[in-house]
């Protein structure tokens, strides 16, 4: 009997698979299936070590197509597809993708439907396929392997546990990568094997097959501590990008969780004395904008974006301090230029404030936000964030040395005092900081954007009158 055998008991037709991820080979007896017009319900598609002996009386040859059997559609989306989720283990996708090609015929666009259950089901296998073979390029180590014959040079072995059938999809990744090694990768599926010249396929291996590590590995977990950042440290993020079930493969896993408990217990010191551990206080704004350039203390510096330093004459009786630079302060590198910006500009202009006169920044030094496509939606910055950040700004307000600073929403209010306070509360009347100075506290021009009708006249009358008292205290000190 031959790998292949396709048997036809009445209206049946048993398909058995070569190898669990040939998609060639089923896109040919698919294409075939369907200019035969034979539907989905008539199939069953039977890969390697399957139940398809259930069928095995009356064995025929499948059925070809007629000469007059019409072309078979098929986009590029759905090709795209079906070449990653055929490499899943789910048994049933051969069924959905035969299925989809057959609904294909009569309705063209139906992978534009995100909606359909089929298009839903073999979206989720591509990216479940997708995703293992991500881990398989991240976590796959090699370990070398001693060999009493020196003219075998040197052979390295990694061991892995896919959850598809990805192996065969992803040699070639490794063969480029690791083009100059003798290497072998074995997984419970199968096994590749690279002498430098050629790929050849083995049977499945087990853990034990592997060796257990190697001397450069000592040197590896030594490199891995030393650079570990704490600052950058998210648990659950790690945890989802590095299942613990792909540790036990890795040599730096054994020191994770000694270098987890240590940055948590190190973040939590920074942060109850109000600031991380920064060098010497820079003494002029330039070093400060430099400064920021390279900081990393906190995640929202790790996202992709630049800092914005603040703006405005280095003597300024009036500090106006925001919250974060928005999307467009970030693309454009200058504090209070996008829809909120303008309208500071146009209260400030109402109660007689000239912002060129005034030095204007905010509490955090980097845009905060969270990817929704190729939107970047706002995000506020949290507790932590903001007396991290601490550091700049009193840095900033010691060089400027303001009569008045004029923080605008609870996040900069925070930065300025290193405590939550209330608008309602604190607004409309000074506060005095350690220096001398008074803190007047008032909402963010972003708060009224939010608003609409009577609600935004009302706060706006209350926004002018906070600038109108600054503008008049600023008066009695100059």
């Amino acid at each position: 009997m031959t790998a292949l055998r396709q048997v036809k008991l009445g209206t049946y037709y048993v398909v058995h698979l070569p190898e669990a991820d040939d998609f060639d080979f089923w896109r040919e007896r698919a294409r075939a299936l369907v200019q035969c017009d034979v539907p989905p319900d008539r199939i069953a598609w039977v890969e390697p070590g399957g139940s398809g002996d259930l069928f095995a009386d009356g064995e025929r040859r499948m059925p070809v197509p007629p000469e007059s059997a019409p072309i078979v559609r098929a986009n590029r989306r759905f090709v795209q597809l079906a070449r990653n989720a055929i490499l899943h283990s789910d048994t049933e996708r051969f069924a959905v993708l035969y299925r989809l090609l057959w609904r294909l015929q009569a309705n063209p666009g139906i992978m534009e439907d995100k909606a359909d259950s089929d298009v839903r089901r073999i979206e989720e296998l591509d990216k479940n396929v997708r995703r293992d073979s991500h881990k398989m390029h991240a976590f796959v180590r090699f370990r070398l392997v001693e060999s009493e014959k020196e003219e075998a040079g040197e052979h390295y072995v990694a061991w892995f546990q896919p959850e598809h059938h990805i192996l065969r999809a992803n040699a070639g990744f490794f063969m480029r990568r690791f083009a100059n090694m003798r290497w072998s990768i074995l997984t419970p599926r199968g096994s590749l094997h690279w002498d430098g010249e050629t790929m050849s396929e083995g049977p499945p291996a087990q853990r034990s097959d592997a060796p257990g590590g190697d001397p450069m590995e000592d040197l590896w977990r030594t490199y891995y501590a030393s650079i570990f950042n704490p600052a950058r440290l998210k648990i659950g993020a790690m945890l989802k990008e590095m299942p613990k079930k792909y540790w036990k493969n890795m040599p730096e896993a054994a020191l994770i969780p000694e270098l987890v408990a240590g940055a948590q217990k190190r973040e939590a010191a920074m942060v109850e004395k109000g600031t991380l551990e920064f060098e010497e206080r820079p003494e002029t704004l330039g070093e400060i904008d430099k400064a920021i350039h390279a900081c990393r203390k906190c995640p929202i510096g790790s996202l992709d974006n630049q800092p914005v330093m603040g703006e405005g004459p280095q003597n300024a009786a009036l500090m106006i301090v925001g919250e974060q630079p928005g999307d467009q302060e970030d693309r454009s590198g200058r504090p209070f230029v996008g829809p909120a910006g303008q309208l500071l500009d146009v209260h400030l202009d109402k109660v007689g404030i000239d912002r060129r006169a005034s030095y204007v920044t905010n509490a955090v030094k980097h845009f905060k936000y969270v990817q929704r496509g190729k939107r970047r939606l706002h995000q506020n910055p949290g507790a932590k964030e903001i007396d991290t950040c601490r550091w700049w700004i009193e840095s900033e307000r010691a060089i400027v040395q303001p009569k008045i600073v004029l923080a605008m929403g609870a996040s900069a209010a925070r930065g300025m005092l290193g405590k939550t306070v209330s608008i309602s509360k604190v607004r409309g009347a000074p506060i005095a900081l350690e220096d001398g100075s008074e803190l007047w506290v008032t909402a963010h021009p972003s708060y009224l954007l939010r608003l609409d009708g009577a609600a935004r006249d009302e706060q706006a009358r209350l926004f002018d009158a906070d600038l109108a008292a600054v503008k008049e205290r600023l008066e009695e000190l100059t």
